[in-house]
C-alpha cells in the first residue's frame, strides 16, 4: 500500500480472489436479508460474529433471531451495495462497504424507508473461505415518506409484473442453487 491508501495493481492481482469472495460473501448477505433466507444470511458470517446494527448489538445467531420478524413485518426489503474497499492483511481483512436499502413498512399509512450507510466490516479467512468476523452498520442518511407504490397499477401502468418474494416463494429460488 501506497502512504496515500492506493494499492499497487500487482497487490490487487495477488489479491483477486480473495477479493472476489468477499464481494460474494457480501451479495449473500443482501439476498439472505432480502429474501428472509436465514441460512444464506448465516453463510455471510461467522458462528458466533458480533453484529453490532441498527439499534441491535448481538452475535450473528441473536441477530437473525432479532432479524427475521421486523423484515417478515415489511412489505418489501432491497439491499444494494456499492463502493467496496477492502484491505487483506494475511487472512484478515478490512472492509467497507457502501449500502443503499428500500424497504416498505405496510399498515394504515404505510412508508417508504430509504437509508445509506456504510457497512464497516472485518472479515477472516478460515479453511479457504471469507466470511464476516465483525460488522458494524454506520447510518449516513434516511428518509422516510408515504408509500405510494401501488401493485394493482404497477410502474409504469404495467400491472402483473414479476415480484420478489421471500423464500422459498422467489421465482430465483432455484436459479443459482442457494
Amino acid at each position: 500500500m501506497t502512504t496515500t491508501g492506493a494499492i499497487t495493481v500487482t497487490r490487487i492481482r495477488e489479491e483477486m480472489a480473495d477479493r472476489e469472495a468477499i464481494r460474494d460473501c457480501m451479495a449473500r448477505y443482501c439476498r439472505g436479508i432480502d429474501r428472509m433466507d436465514a441460512e444464506l444470511l448465516r453463510s455471510a458470517y461467522w458462528p458466533g460474529a458480533m453484529d453490532y446494527h441498527t439499534g441491535f448489538t448481538g452475535t450473528v445467531e441473536e441477530f437473525i433471531e432479532w432479524a427475521m420478524p421486523r423484515l417478515a413485518a415489511m412489505e418489501q426489503s432491497v439491499h444494494m451495495t456499492g463502493n467496496c474497499l477492502i484491505r487483506i492483511e494475511g487472512n484478515v481483512a478490512k472492509v467497507e462497504t457502501y449500502l443503499w436499502s428500500v424497504s416498505v413498512v405496510p399498515g394504515d399509512n404505510p412508508r417508504r424507508v430509504n437509508t445509506s450507510g456504510r457497512y464497516v466490516d472485518r472479515f477472516e479467512k478460515r479453511e479457504d473461505e471469507w466470511r464476516i468476523a465483525e460488522r458494524w452498520v454506520v447510518h449516513d442518511w434516511f428518509e422516510e415518506a408515504p408509500n405510494t407504490g401501488d401493485w394493482s397499477v404497477g410502474p409504469f401502468g404495467m400491472a402483473g409484473l414479476l415480484r420478489g418474494a421471500n423464500m422459498p416463494d422467489d421465482q430465483s429460488r432455484t436459479w443459482l442453487g442457494l
